[in-house]
């Protein structure tokens, strides 16, 4: 993929509207994933630089040109020509925020990101907890039957089916 995505990016690099870029998030690019959500690699993300989405297309040379090629400005702060009534008045009302009620704005929804990201790996961290606690209960339950003789009885079973024995 990285061949790719490579050769996608010199066919946009002196583009006018469209960056393709690949950031390293194990380095320098921490902050930037993480404020992206990216939380596995790779991870492509395309979309307003303030709004990105995640990428669901093929991997291929031949698959992300097609998805540059769909690229477009789309409605934001920027290019509030493309936004609808709905979008027009919220970017409007935003920007009629001082800079210090919007950062207040802006943590009050960083801490809701925030809260729903501990509480899911909370729950995770329970689910795992009881998957390995399920997961010894069932190795003990087969440890007990091993110990049962449940091999045997299967061996005594073959052996009676091959000596013309059988009951069965």
């Amino acid at each position: 993929m990285k061949p790719d995505w490579d050769k996608l990016m010199a066919e946009y690099k002196d583009h006018a509207s469209i960056l393709i870029a690949d950031v390293d998030c194990t380095t320098e690019g921490k902050e930037l994933c993480s404020e992206h959500g990216v939380r596995g690699y790779p991870t492509i993300k395309s979309g307003d630089p303030a709004a990105m989405e995640d990428y669901k297309g093929g991997r291929t040379l031949s698959d992300f040109q097609k998805h540059a090629a769909s690229l477009k400005p789309s409605c934001s702060p920027a290019n509030i020509d493309l936004c609808d009534a709905d979008k027009k008045a919220k970017i409007e009302e935003l920007q009629g925020m001082s800079a210090s009620d919007l950062d207040a704005k802006i943590k009050e929804e960083e801490k809701k990101n925030a809260a729903a990201e501990a509480t899911f790996k909370e729950e995770v961290d329970k689910l795992q907890k009881r998957y390995e606690s399920l997961s010894k209960e069932k190795d003990e339950a087969l440890e007990a039957v091993k110990e049962s003789g449940l091999g045997l009885m299967k061996a005594v079973k073959a052996n009676k089916g091959k000596s013309g024995n059988s009951e069965l």
